[in-house]
């Protein structure tokens, strides 16, 4: 059982807490000053922090697609707690294929899933990136460790993978793909894909192996075809 104890003595000597007053007398700082300092900040929230790590135009996101909807609840569902009272986090779940036409909110859409399970209380560990970005990031010759950043995209419990589709096909392209999609595929990890291509052309351009894993792995998510970016901009 834990006890109050008095202020800790050296022998007969002065307590610690005096020992430290006295050595900040020696450097000029008054006890009146430390007792003044401002408490330390609260922490930053989960939304707050899943906001900061968003890109500025989604970080208001919100999900309204029934079954994206559908899709945050079934992964909330599936979340588990790693120990006895600790808040549950994402492990493992569906994934979505949302294909649509350029600007018909399909990113907006899984950056809004996101901030939904946050807003859930859900711990959420998540990465994005686009297409083009992944490949220039496993291109040899890149600064990075290529070996290294597949790994983690491949790990992250949960991926948003932008644009599949959009880079030029070519065997490298269609090879980096392939090894992604299967390691998310056998660990079952949720990933949220967008792409403005049919699946027919999709497999054209990644080949049967990376289609016949999405088709398993991922709900298909069909958008109006409706560039809402040009809407916006004629209102």
């Amino acid at each position: 059982m834990r006890t109050h104890r008095d202020p800790q003595t050296f022998a007969d000597g002065p307590s610690v807490l005096d020992q430290i007053a006295r050595i900040l007398a020696t450097r000029g700082i008054s006890q009146a000053r430390v007792d003044a300092l401002p408490d330390e900040a609260e922490p930053y929230s989960a939304e707050e922090a899943l906001s900061a790590g968003m890109p500025l135009r989604y970080r208001d996101a919100v999900a309204e697609h029934p079954q994206v909807l559908a899709w945050t609840r079934q992964v909330a569902d599936q979340a588990a707690a790693p120990s006895l009272g600790a808040r549950h986090q994402v492990t493992t779940g569906p994934s979505l294929l949302m294909a649509g036409v350029v600007g018909s909110g399909k990113t907006h859409e899984a950056y809004g899933a996101v901030r939904m399970l946050v807003q859930a209380g859900i711990g959420v560990r998540w990465r994005a990136t686009t297409a083009a970005d992944l490949y220039a990031e496993l291109r040899p010759g890149s600064d990075t460790d290529a070996e290294r950043v597949l790994a983690a995209y491949s790990r992250e419990p949960l991926l948003i993978l932008d644009d599949l589709g959009a880079a030029k096909s070519s065997e490298f392209v269609e090879e980096q793909t392939y090894r992604l999609i299967n390691r998310r595929y056998n660990h079952m990890l949720p990933t949220l894909i967008t792409t403005n291509l049919p699946i027919k052309d999709l497999r054209t351009c990644l080949g049967d192996r990376v289609t016949s894993r999405l088709a398993q792995m991922t709900t298909r998510v069909s958008f109006e075809p409706v560039d809402r970016r040009r809407l916006q901009r004629a209102a």
